[in-house]
Parts: C-alpha cells; structure tokens; sequence
C-alpha cells in the first residue's frame, strides 16, 4: 500500500508540473489578449490588468483602418502554405534519397547539406537579394518561397526518420514488383512517414508566418506585404498604440494554432516515436 500511496504522489506531481507549465506557456497569449482588449493605459496602471476588457472590437477595427489586414493575411498564408507544402515534399523526397538510395558521393553530399545548417542566414542576406534583384522577382511571392523550398533540417530530419521508420525490405519488394523509385515514394514511403510530415509541416508553417528580417527587404510594395512587416507599420514616431498592436498580433497568432490544433496529434506521434520502438 505504501508503494501504491508512492507512485499516487509522483504521479500527482508529474501533473502538478504539467500544469504549472502549461499555464506558464499559455499566460503570454493571454496577456497579449489582456491588452489588446483594453486600453493602452492598462499596460502602464498599477496593479496591471490581468481580466480581458470589452475594446478588442474597437482595436481590432482601429487595425483594419491603418493596414489592409485581410490583404496581409492572405499574402501570409499563401507564402507559408506554398513553402510549407514545398518544403515537404521536396525534403522528403531528397531524405529517401540519402537515406535509401545507393549513389556516388551520397554521404559527402549529404554532409554538405548539413554544414549549411552551420551558416547564419544573414550572411547570404546581400548574395541572395542581389540573386533575387536580377531575376526581377522585387516586390513578388516569388522572391521569399523560392528561396525556402527547401531546408537542409528538413533534409536531415526526414532522412533520419526515412532510414528509421522505412525498411529495407518493404523497398526491395515494391523493386520486384516492379514500382519506380518515385512510386516506391508516393505510395509507400509517404504513408509511414505522415507523422514526421506533420512536424516538420508545423515547424515550417510557424517559421514562414513568423519571418519578418527577408520579406523586409524584398517585399517593398504594400499589396505584397506579410502580416509580420505589416504589424511592424502600426508603429507611430511618438507614441505606440500597445492595445492596437497586440489586438491585431493576437488575430495573427490564431492561424498557427489552427495549423497545430490540425495536426496536433500527428505532430505528437511524430516527436515521440524514437521513444516507443523497442
């Protein structure tokens, strides 16, 4: 019974910890509704407000009068679904490939991919612009998904899952059968690894919407613009708005937790499977 009465009690703080972090995780976005749903003077009072107020509709229109929110939503989803979908089936096309292909170079070519990772992006800032600047694509969606359609973590994260998930036996039969290597992927390598498509479609997404420093610098015409450069112009020379701002930063937040809550459960298979192999 002792032992029972134990394990009852570690159990009991396992989720006493959960919850505590939980609640800490989700405080910020609450906050940030906090604000935006009273005045800017709530920000500076003493205690500071810390229950929602009624002026969300009245900031959140303040947001539609100074940017075109629905425009810059939409450029945002447009560029973060096309490079996410991009991302995903290229990166795991070239993981099955490093993973289960047997070719000339295959492993210092692979290591090449991942010492890109090592390079900050900033870096190839001014080699990049001058790239996009030449082939015109100034002021187009172009200029920011062609850049991100692939990413060499996405290359390793789904060779590794490929070469753990995928055995070789299930190719070699598809082989005899007679089935190409790219139908050997689309119809049999594709359906194991949904739950690594699923966080690295998440991780991307995220990634993508949350840009802010290259759409910057590409992206100069207003009808083109992301939410993220867009929020950045609500910003006055002598006074800020923080109610309006985090009003219109909350309503940016909600499609990626659309996109998590889709794939909640895929990304958590995804994350956990090394974990429940023996």
């Amino acid at each position: 019974m002792n032992e029972v009465g134990q394990n009852k009690f570690g159990i009991t703080l396992v989720y006493l910890f959960l919850i505590i972090v939980t609640l800490v995780s989700i405080f910020p976005f609450y906050w940030m509704f906090v604000v935006g749903s009273n005045d800017t003077s709530a920000i500076n009072q003493f205690p500071p407000a810390v229950i929602p107020g009624n002026s969300f509709i009245e900031n959140m229109q303040k947001v539609f009068e100074r940017i075109d929110f629905i425009g810059v939503m939409m450029n945002s989803l447009i560029i973060s679904g096309s490079v996410t979908l991009s991302v995903l089936f290229f990166s795991s096309l070239a993981g099955y490939a490093f993973s289960k292909l047997t070719f000339k170079g295959r492993d210092a070519a692979f290591v090449f991919v991942i010492a890109t990772m090592m390079i900050p992006p900033q870096l190839g800032l001014i080699p990049n612009f001058m790239l996009i600047s030449w082939l015109g694509w100034i002021d187009s969606f172009s200029a920011v998904i062609v850049p991100s359609m692939v990413s060499a973590f996405g290359v390793f994260w789904m060779r590794q899952y490929i070469g753990s998930s995928v055995p070789y036996e299930l190719i070699e039969a598809a082989r005899v059968d007679g089935c190409s290597h790219f139908r050997i992927f689309w119809s049999i390598v594709l359906p194991i690894i949904r739950p690594a498509l699923a966080t690295l479609g998440i991780f991307t997404f995220m990634m993508t919407w949350n840009d802010f420093l290259w759409p910057l610098v590409v992206l100069k015409d207003k009808s083109v613009h992301t939410i993220q450069i867009a929020l950045r112009t609500l910003n006055d020379v002598y006074s800020t708005d923080y109610s309006m701002i985090l009003a219109g930063t909350f309503m940016a937040t909600v499609p990626i937790l659309i996109v998590f809550l889709i794939f909640n459960k895929q990304f958590i298979a995804g994350l956990t499977e090394g974990a429940t192999k023996n």
